[in-house]
């Protein structure tokens, strides 16, 4: 079976690692795969027997939305009429072509699926889940023009319901995590940062991820000299707090990191992982740190909640997340058996629920799926025709 895949290859974000392991996966099983993705200036594509690059012009991308070019839709038209997938798969970009690609597919007579996964929160209980609620509103409509729209949990999908887009065309298929290479074992980083115990952020710090609130619960708290708080990602609020939280409180910031083995041995080496984000998707980070053993503290914002209930992490709310973490750190700090116990409970959520391997083959089946309904439909119409003549 031969996958048009549209989507991104940078900036680094969830969208892009979650192209980048579902393309490889489908390769791994056999299929051909071309990786449509958006490029702000010409760029030479890379083509195998296996894999071909098509880049679509964009004026502006960013780890949240894209700008596409004027003339974007004639060239991804032209590129699938050349290539003639069996399917098209979007990776929802939040870009204006997203509104138009069923249009686009359905001119040429190709089966469409989305995966939309933008940041929510199950209730609006403030201004940043308020804006998100409203992007869900905007594009509810138009995902019900889609053969399949993918999403990471039942809460994404009843919003949806509620929204308008019909329960029979939405899939619930949760990111996975190859478990085989995020998985417990030997880390140095402790040693490197002189930590007895380390805790772990890792993602953008942006005002959605609500940074500044753990911060404050961490200078708060009063750690112990030797627990680390490591923050490992970019984003627009660095050089707002990085000034007023630093190393004299054990706050290290490592930046971004692009070495996928360093942050492997990164969580490899947390005790505890902390996500204190408004609003989520399903954050593929939380699940790295819970298949590699960590215990992990989370929002209830998005399917994040869903992923840790019944003991599989400790939930905050998303108020007074502050407060909450004031009381977490030093119990987590003091307790080696409560966060190994909830690491061990971690890793086996992820074995249950969020493996890759496993996600993938419920991938290939909606893929089936689809291109059943497809051939029966065009059968039908065939045999419309005919009656009509």
């Amino acid at each position: 079976m031969h996958i048009a895949w549209l989507g991104k290859k940078s900036p680094f974000c969830g969208n892009v690692t979650y192209g980048r392991e579902v393309t490889n996966a489908l390769l791994d099983r056999g299929y051909r795969v071309s990786f449509l993705h958006f490029a702000q200036e010409e760029s030479t594509d890379e083509n195998s027997p296996e894999l071909q690059e098509v880049s679509i012009p964009c004026l502006y991308k960013s780890q949240i939305y894209t700008i596409p070019s004027p003339k974007s839709s004639k060239i991804l038209t032209d590129a699938l009429r050349r290539l003639q997938p069996d399917l098209v798969h979007a990776s929802l970009t939040l870009s204006p072509l997203d509104f138009v690609l069923p249009e686009i597919c359905q001119e040429l007579n190709l089966p469409l699926v989305a995966t939309f996964h933008p940041p929510f929160d199950r209730k609006r209980r403030n201004l940043t889940s308020g804006t998100q609620h409203l992007m869900y509103q905007l594009y509810a409509p138009f995902l019900a023009h889609y053969d399949q729209v993918i999403v990471f949990s039942n809460l994404q999908r009843d919003l949806l319901v509620k929204l308008g887009v019909p329960a029979q065309q939405l899939a619930v298929i949760p990111n996975g995590v190859d478990v085989e290479k995020y998985s417990p074992g030997f880390s140095s980083i402790k040693t490197e940062l002189g930590a007895k115990r380390l805790f772990v952020y890792q993602g953008r710090i942006a005002s959605e991820k609500n940074v500044e609130a753990m911060l404050k619960a961490w200078k708060q708290a009063d750690m112990a000299s030797d627990s680390k708080l490591l923050i490992v990602g970019n984003g627009p609020l660095v050089s707002t707090l990085k000034p007023f939280y630093g190393p004299e409180l054990g706050i290290i910031w490592f930046g971004f990191v692009a070495d996928e083995q360093r942050r492997i041995e990164i969580l490899r080496g947390a005790d505890v992982f902390v996500l204190p984000s408004l609003v989520e998707g399903l954050s593929l980070s939380l699940l790295e740190a819970m298949a590699c053993g960590v215990a992990c503290v989370a929002t209830d914002a998005g399917a994040d909640g869903e992923v840790l209930e019944a003991g599989a992490g400790i939930v905050l709310k998303t108020q007074r997340v502050a407060s909450q973490l004031q009381t977490l750190f030093p119990l987590c700090q003091d307790h080696s058996e409560l966060t190994a116990l909830l690491g061990h409970k971690a890793r086996q959520r992820v074995l249950e629920r969020y493996t890759l391997e496993r996600n993938i083959t419920r991938l290939e089946e909606l893929y089936q799926q689809v291109l059943a309904q497809k051939k029966l439909s065009l059968a039908s119409m065939h045999l419309f025709q005919r009656g009509e003549q």
